[in-house]
């Protein structure tokens, strides 16, 4: 009996040998998938010595090739297939603590060399990260549940299933309305959208036509804009340490108008990257490139206008990135990245697409968008049919596009080679003294036989000369200058012109005795042809409608113009990014790792690279906007980190999700934006209730899973727009130049120009806070109380914080004490005639529904001690109420005290 006892004993003991070892072969033999176990272990562990940066040992872990590569020693760190013999295997299970990797650095567990040896043993595969793949369709998940509403469901009920969660019940309508008119409008909605929703009998039709009449209604534009414009850092001045004012209010416009008449979304980006490359431009198209124009200016004295030019361009080339394509690319400026598979010249061929535009960080902010009113437009129209006719097509286009954009010309501050002259400020313009003499250098005379110039003079009496090559060459044209203080346009015909030349500018008055006195002021050079067709009918009349036209004094845009092929731009490599240190030349491309090539038909310029950023082979356009859309409806994107989908940034928590959503935004739903907003507002998801339990919290506290509602604080727009709405006093006006609601002086300190916040009057001070004018050096400090962004460079992604500040601002604000009052006023006016009914009223008015017993007693308890405050301080009554004075003004500063407080509630600030 013992033997067999013994013998069952190693049988048994042999087969969990056998089990034991099948295991571990099986582990060892199953495949390791680079980007989810070897990447993650390089870039926390390895890159920082062997990536973008530093390639220590001339070894580095960025791209395959590099990591197979030879190293300093001869020989390569990994050999695929073969772990024992490649040095990177022998360096991280090395004792010695010089040899040992990471250097100086905690060592690798055994799992992780055990992942890194079977990676090599396997052939060291390498793996694109996810996001850089093509968007392909997904299959949906086969989930039956009567909870799931859309196919967003499914995969949310997927998830929950892994992780034993279940989803929460539907909210009720008044939040369910709340909510949707949050997100969609950013206010509160009309009151007839609202009663019909609250009373209609079929709950889930009546919530069809409340989210289709919100994407119907026209503030659905001016809440989506907000959202875009941080991404587009616009603003209403110029930033840096000058900050003047920048005219450019019609883009956001432009923005605001594109999101309710939804505009596809490849049409949306098409148009503010190259507008101005569609074949005779509208004004619209023009006005959306001023998305690049957002860029800041120096206008600061003595500042170098190529650096902050460059400056502008590298800014577009990584808003370009960061904010459409969730890609941190501007360190590739000065290596390749230390993360993502983007090498450094890579950034410079990119940079070559916008690197030849017309602007050159002056001033004057040329090249403008002159917008003529129906008067002038109707002559406009005239005068190019009648060139059209009496010339050519080619010459109307040329002539329409001067008068339109004021290109191509050649700005003043080019100027070299001066004597007696100087551009002023060293950015500002061409300034010529008493027998002064300039070059425009490399002119393209061809052709060429009128100059028109943009100046202006305040002494009578000067002569100029035109000369080629020399400052004693030939004369070509020789002119009296008009004397006049204002900027005018000035035509000097002369005989036609070939080929190249610099050009020299000389000038002379004999009446001018001040050697150092300024007396022509230069703006721009337009070297062309004389208006065309001399001697047919209407040749005069034309060509003064031509000069009317020009001199008119019309209201512009920066907008961006593509310089001319004969003033093309070089791009070179900045050396470690200095843009004074330049390297190889190059060409305009795009990154090679994206594993899809530029389309076929692509021009390289602006235009091509359009298309090639809304071709629907690009893995990150619509990933991106897809998830900014749902991040703006659940607080938090699919992928968290909206600047960055790369290796760095945060792993999505539904990626199969977010790809599906992407397809649809390109395919099923041809980039339409509202539409995937509403398949977002119409799923189940959206509608849970957002109640917190103990088991959600314990097991997904920040809702990742979404096994409950959204509940975040509302934005800083949703906050001053909410309270404005519930106090019926918000303006319905739309659209122009920024206001200045109150804020307190000495917030503006602007010692180049003496600028200064003048509240507006009238409803423009309760307008919308989209257009609350934005100084980049000092915002609307309200709203960057509650983030709002600074908009100084792109910002895709607002961090929420929960400060006291904020409650100083909704409590404290004079801006806020003000809409209190309104609302106090409001809930006397129509809210009943007891105190209680005006209350519940008013707190009704917020949030939809009846006001708790509870809340109405403490807030009606307020009410009477504010208002025997009040009766026994009447003076404070008064302070509180200012010009708003009535016969019972204890009882009306009193109710203000409380409707502060209800606007100051936590349901009220939150959207729950």
């Amino acid at each position: 009996m013992k033997f067999f006892r013994n013998k069952k004993l190693i049988v048994l003991l042999v087969l969990l040998g056998v089990v034991v070892l099948c295991s571990l072969l099986m582990s060892y033999d199953k495949k390791v998938d680079f980007n989810t176990e070897v990447k993650p272990i390089i870039n926390k562990k390895c890159i920082s010595c062997h990536g973008g940066v530093k390639k220590q040992g001339g070894f580095s872990l960025l791209f395959h090739e590099e990591a197979i590569a030879s190293t300093k020693s001869g020989k390569p760190a990994i050999i695929p297939g073969d772990p024992d013999g490649s040095e990177l295997i022998k360096r991280l299970q090395s004792k010695d603590p010089e040899e040992r990797m990471p250097y100086k650095h905690e060592a690798l567990n055994a799992d992780e060399i055990d992942i890194f040896k079977r990676w090599i043993k396997q052939g060291a595969k390498w793996g694109d990260h996810w996001a850089y793949l093509p968007v392909k369709e997904v299959e949906i998940p086969d989930t039956e549940s009567d909870w799931a509403k859309t196919d967003i469901d499914k995969f949310i009920l997927e998830k929950l299933g892994e992780q034993d969660l279940n989803p929460s019940v539907e909210a009720d309508r008044p939040t369910l309305l709340r909510r949707a008119s949050l997100d969609l409008i950013g206010m509160a909605p009309s009151k007839k959208i609202a009663e019909q929703y609250l009373n209609a009998k079929d709950g889930d039709q009546a919530y069809g036509i409340l989210i289709d009449s919100l994407l119907a209604s026209r503030r659905f534009g001016e809440k989506w804009a907000s959202m875009w414009l941080d991404v587009a850092r616009y603003a209403d001045t110029k930033g840096y340490e000058a900050d003047f004012g920048r005219n450019i209010w019609q883009y956001r416009d432009w923005v605001i108008r594109a999101f309710n008449d939804d505009k596809p979304y490849n049409e949306f980006i098409t148009e503010q990257i190259a507008g101005d490359f569609f074949v005779n431009p509208t004004d619209e198209q023009y006005i959306a490139t001023a998305f690049q124009r957002n860029t800041m200016t120096n206008d600061e004295g003595g500042t170098n206008n190529e650096e902050f030019r460059v400056a502008a361009v590298l800014d577009r080339v990584n808003t370009t990135w960061e904010g459409l394509l969730s890609t941190t690319f501007a360190c590739v400026q000065c290596h390749s990245h230390p993360y993502d598979p983007f090498k450094h010249d890579e950034f410079y061929k990119f940079m070559a697409y916008f690197n030849n535009t017309r602007d050159e960080d002056i001033s004057s902010e040329y090249p403008l968008l002159r917008q003529y009113d129906d008067s002038l437009q109707l002559k406009l129209t005239s005068l190019i049919a009648w060139v059209k006719t009496n010339a050519s097509e080619e010459k109307a286009k040329e002539i329409h596009k001067f008068l339109k954009t004021g290109q191509p010309v050649i700005n003043s501050i080019v100027a070299d080679s001066m004597v007696n002259a100087i551009i002023g400020n060293n950015n500002i313009a061409l300034f010529f003294k008493n027998n002064a003499i300039a070059r425009i250098p490399q002119v393209n005379l061809s052709n060429v036989d009128q100059l028109i110039y943009r100046y202006s003079s305040g002494k009578p009496g000067g002569s100029m000369q035109l000369r080629l090559d020399k400052p004693d060459g030939q004369v070509i044209a020789s002119w009296k200058v008009p004397e006049g203080p204002q900027y005018r346009n000035l035509p000097v015909d002369f005989k036609p012109q070939k080929g190249v030349h610099d050009v020299y500018l000389s000038y002379t008055n004999a009446t001018v005795t001040n050697k150092d006195e300024i007396i022509v002021y230069f703006d721009w050079f337009r070297f062309s042809q004389q208006f065309p067709g001399k001697g047919k009918l209407g040749y005069e009349e034309n060509k003064t409608l031509f000069w009317t036209l020009l001199e008119a004094n019309v209201q512009s845009i920066p907008i961006m113009v593509e310089n001319p092929s004969d003033r093309q731009r070089k791009t070179f490599v900045f050396k470690r990014g200095a843009w004074t240190s330049h390297g190889a030349e190059v060409q305009v491309g795009v990154p090679k790792t994206l594993a899809y090539a530029m389309p076929a038909n692509a021009p390289k310029n602006r235009m091509g690279l359009a298309m090639w950023l809304t071709d629907k082979r690009n893995p990150l356009l619509a990933r991106t906007m897809a998830n900014r859309l749902w991040e703006q409806l659940f607080g938090t994107g699919i992928v968290e980190t909206l600047e960055d989908m790369g290796t760095q940034g945060m792993n999505p928590t539904h990626k199969e999700l977010l790809d599906h959503l992407s397809w649809q935004l390109m395919n099923d739903y041809k980039w339409s934006m509202k539409r995937l907003i509403r398949e977002m507002v119409m799923s189940a998801t959206y509608k849970q209730d957002s109640k917190v339990t103990e088991e959600a919290k314990e097991k997904d506290l920040f809702n990742k899973f979404y096994a409950r509602g959204p509940r975040i604080r509302l934005s800083a727009e949703q906050v001053r727009d909410q309270h404005l709405s519930v106090s019926g006093i918000l303006s319905t006006k739309m659209y122009g130049p920024g206001v200045m609601p109150w804020q307190p002086a000495g917030i503006w300190n602007s010692p180049y120009n003496g600028a200064t916040w003048n509240s507006s009057a009238g409803e423009d001070q309760f307008r919308r806070a989209i257009y609350t004018y934005w100084k980049r050096t000092a915002p609307y400090p309200s709203m960057i109380a509650f983030d709002g962004a600074q908009r100084v460079v792109c910002s895709p992604r607002r961090i929420r914080t929960n400060t006291p500040l904020q409650a100083l601002v909704t409590l404290n604000d004079s801006v806020y004490i003000d809409i209190a009052k309104y609302f106090a006023l409001r809930m006397k006016k129509e809210g009943g005639t007891g105190v209680k009914e005006q209350i519940a009223k008013g707190y009704e008015w917020m949030m939809y529904k009846p006001i708790s017993g509870a809340k109405l007693k403490i807030l009606d308890n307020l009410y009477r001690t504010a208002l025997n405050d009040y009766k026994i301080h009447p003076d404070k009554a008064k302070q509180i109420l200012g010009g708003q004075l009535t016969d019972k003004y204890p009882e009306t500063a009193a109710l203000v005290i409380v409707a502060n407080a209800m606007l100051n509630l936590d349901e009220a600030v939150t959207k729950n």
